[in-house]
């Protein structure tokens, strides 16, 4: 779950808190063997992962933008709850869209999501290449109170190897010549990946942590990132110590 939290006192008035988290649906995981004997909470609604959500929205709440993976936009497993926009309206967020990735109606409905204390403007989603359907990419742009415009693209990557690298010369051509752009999700790679991969280098991104972040109780490789284009200037980067 990499964040970017500059304190409130230190932070220019031009700067904005960003967030990056897989939700997992809602459902908690502290042991491998989770998901296995919780898969079921993956295909329907239980009471925890609602109250999971609740203490998800009291993060999100202390950040400006927030960038989510494996949300749902509302199916039966959710008890038709669209978990992005529920997100929005208990942290506060005026603004916000779910991209569904994939639709499997009507057990679930699979989808990236953003919320934002500034309008979203420029939103499309775009689908990935992969050897199986259901990875995409969602592109939103911001203009924060003091800043330049800010492009946003929100991924959750596969986990095939040679998929991840068309997936990511496929956002390497989206961001072309364009400045001030963050990539950020789960990207499923590690940053040795990362820093061999052509088409990150031709994008000139940077990654803005180090530090690992899977699995949530006991981290041990780094597999969500936030990456940005070099006119964007990053304070502090860290990961949070939440499961």
């Amino acid at each position: 779950m990499p964040g970017s939290e500059p304190s409130a006192d230190s932070r220019p008035a031009t700067t904005l808190r960003l967030l990056c988290l897989n939700i997992q649906v809602g459902a908690h995981s502290s042991r491998y063997w989770h998901y296995l004997t919780q898969a079921w909470r993956h295909v329907l609604p239980s009471q925890a992962a609602r109250l999971n959500l609740e203490r998800i929205a009291g993060l999100c709440a202390r950040y400006d933008v927030v960038a989510l993976q494996e949300a749902d936009a509302g199916s039966l497993r959710t008890a038709q709850l669209n978990q992005v926009k529920h997100l929005a309206e208990h942290a506060g967020f005026e603004h916000w869209h779910a991209a569904v990735t994939r639709d499997l109606r009507p057990f679930a409905r699979h989808c990236l999501g953003c919320l934002s204390k500034w309008p979203l403007k420029r939103v499309q989603y775009h689908a990935l290449p992969g050897w199986l359907p259901g990875r995409g990419a969602l592109e939103v742009e911001i203009h924060p109170d003091g800043c330049e415009q800010l492009r946003l693209i929100i991924v959750h990557l596969a986990l095939s190897r040679s998929a991840r690298a068309l997936q990511l010369t496929f956002i390497s051509d989206l961001i072309g010549d364009r400045t001030d752009t963050v990539v950020l999700g789960d990207l499923n790679c590690d940053t040795r990946e990362l820093d061999a991969h052509p088409g990150v280098s031709k994008a000139a991104l940077r990654g803005v942590h180090s530090q690992h972040t899977f699995p949530s109780w006991r981290p041990t490789r780094s597999l969500d990132h936030i990456l940005v284009t070099p006119t964007v200037d990053v304070i502090e980067a860290r990961v949070l110590e939440e499961r």
